[in-house]
């Protein structure tokens, strides 16, 4: 009989036990968010269930699907444009902390694959979820500075958008290049061991799975956004 691990049994177990006492699930997520977080700090339980997501892609095959087809249609050349514009994809909508965690498997497999220095790969990546959580709203800081400035939102997001893209070129694949030339810098150990070992030899998910696997989290993040903007308070209580 397949085992859940431990963090996972006690999210289940929390959120079994909050219905059955009949609290709606605002309030059970809300109830395990304050417990939990005080144990494992504000973003703790999305990184834990990202480091999941990240193990069951790498294990499952479909990091390396997602590699094959990116390596598919790009050269060594374009590679580290090809890495800016995904994690410029997959971190618009979430804290760098939670992109990061999901584009930690995406990262080493693509390293291992192309044979090319992980700075080249790595960096780019970096570049375009910090550039994206520093300078483009729904991210907290650019928020605040609208709250505070009392800004136009589009307008903050336009004139974000125009600092942004010439700030991941520079920062990203322009300068991983430069420094992939000069510095080495080894993979860690356990991380490629994580990411690269027992790997299942069942065919791997297709790439359209696999990409839905990944982009999930991002929509229901950006869904959650539009709703809180669009929809009255408490519109789906029951």
């Amino acid at each position: 009989m397949p085992k859940l691990a431990p963090f996972l049994s006690i999210l289940v177990g929390s959120f079994a036990a909050g219905f059955a006492a009949g609290l709606p699930l605002e309030a059970v997520a809300s109830a395990f968010s304050k417990g939990a977080g005080a144990l494992l700090g504000d973003v703790g339980i999305i990184i834990a269930l990202g480091a999941m997501l990240g193990a069951l892609m790498a294990e499952s095959g479909a990091a390396d699907r997602l590699v094959s087809t990116i390596l598919k249609h790009s050269t060594p050349r374009t590679l580290p444009w090809m890495m800016a514009a995904v994690a410029l994809i997959i971190g618009l909508p979430l804290f760098f902390e939670v992109g990061l965690v999901m584009m930690v498997p995406i990262i080493f497999v693509m390293a291992r694959r192309s044979q090319q220095p992980i700075l080249r790969i790595a960096i780019p990546a970096l570049a375009g979820m910090t550039t994206l959580h520093a300078l483009l709203p729904p991210h907290p800081g650019p928020l605040i500075a609208v709250s505070a400035l009392h800004a136009d939102l589009g307008l903050t997001l336009g004139l974000g958008l125009i600092v942004a893209i010439p700030a991941v070129i520079l920062a990203g694949p322009l300068y991983g290049i430069w420094l992939s030339k000069r510095m080495h810098v080894a993979e860690p150990e356990e991380m490629g061991q994580i990411f690269t070992a027992h790997q299942t030899t069942a065919e791997p998910p297709s790439f359209a799975i696999s990409l839905v696997t990944i982009l999930l989290p991002v929509v229901l993040m950006l869904g959650r956004t539009v709703a809180k903007l669009l929809l009255q308070p408490e519109t789906f209580r029951i």
